[in-house]
């Protein structure tokens, strides 16, 4: 399920606005994990870059984190890397050996540009993510109890059961018993996902949707939207599924790691949760639950910030920033 996935939807948009374009990964193969080293993936599609540079204009690329891929070297139309999970705590050396060979460095979150300014990378700049706000619309949350939160960024691995907080989401379930919980799931570890929510006796308050589903319908019959990284770059800073809750005007638990975080915290829309366990999300529900009504408000206000043409415009300006004339030799 691909197309759910929160950069290839960025992709998508930004393709569509522009003349042209052609998409290609650099991770091998087709699901999470491989053992080829990372400083060799795309190397064996080089030679077919190069010659594709005859018709293009310039290399897009969005990673996680700041990671110098050799092939980046070997490239010779001007490079925008995106680090979609931002710096976090990246080796000041790598990240300023990337900054060299690229065109701009993209983060989403000025905190990082400044960062990086700071680091002597004067080509970085600051855009944040966007998403389609009119495809979701505002609807009152739903009677409560029970109070149910959604988590829409499922683990790739097993190892994200417990980094990406879904074992204290559970723990908190069981618990507090007026909890329930929606889990967004996209086909990789689902049968596992089950057996964890059968063993904790849960299966009356805990839904696993392993299919796509109608997110805006989805959200009108959820109180809020939750997702916890125990570190940087597990998602997106900015991670789409909090972006589409408040939309909707639901507010959103986030932890440090992201940097919405830093934007929700502040101005009501949702709280952050410290750390990655079953005390500490229970503490922040609470929290969330004190004056409600007036966070899914600070959530639709929030939301503005995030509106897909600014996005789109910013790339588009960026693009015409760092391209060189079309009638220039590669």
């Amino acid at each position: 399920m691909a197309d759910c996935d929160a950069v290839v939807q960025e992709t998508e948009a930004l393709a569509r606005a522009t003349a042209a374009s052609e998409r290609f990964h650099l991770h091998p193969g087709r699901r999470p994990g491989t053992r080829v080293p990372r400083r060799l993936w795309g190397l064996p599609r080089l030679l077919w870059l190069r010659r594709a540079e005859r018709r293009l204009d310039l290399h897009h690329v969005l990673n996680p984190d700041p990671f110098p891929y050799p092939l980046l070297a070997g490239l010779r139309r001007p490079i925008i890397y995106t680090a979609v999970g931002g710096i976090g705590g990246a080796p000041r050396p790598l990240v300023a050996t990337l900054g060299r060979r690229v065109a701009a460095l993209v983060v989403p979150d000025e905190t990082d540009r400044e960062r990086l300014a700071s680091w002597g990378l004067p080509n970085a700049h600051a855009i944040l993510p966007g998403i389609d706000l009119d495809r979701l619309a505002v609807a009152p949350p739903p009677a409560r109890p029970p109070f149910t939160l959604l988590m829409g960024s499922a683990p790739w691995t097993r190892e994200q059961f417990r980094s990406k907080g879904v074992e204290a989401l559970l723990a908190a379930a069981a618990q507090r018993i007026d909890l329930r919980l929606v889990f967004l799931w996209r086909g990789v570890l689902a049968e596992e996902m089950r057996h964890r929510v059968a063993r904790a006796d849960l299966d009356d308050r805990v839904e696993v949707l392993d299919r796509r589903v109608d997110v805006p319908r989805l959200l009108s019959r959820v109180h809020a939207a939750v997702l916890l990284a125990a570190r940087p770059f597990l998602v997106k800073s900015y991670p789409h599924s909090l972006l589409e809750a408040l939309a909707a005007g639901r507010p959103v638990l986030a932890s440090p790691t992201l940097a919405l975080a830093g934007r929700v915290g502040p101005t009501g829309a949702g709280v952050v949760v410290p750390e990655v366990g079953a005390p500490a999300v229970l503490a922040a529900l609470d929290q969330l639950e004190r004056g409600y009504p007036e966070r899914c408000q600070a959530a639709r206000e929030l939301a503005a910030d995030f509106a897909l043409p600014r996005f789109v415009d910013a790339y588009r300006r960026l693009y015409e920033e760092v391209a060189p004339p079309r009638s220039a030799a590669p």
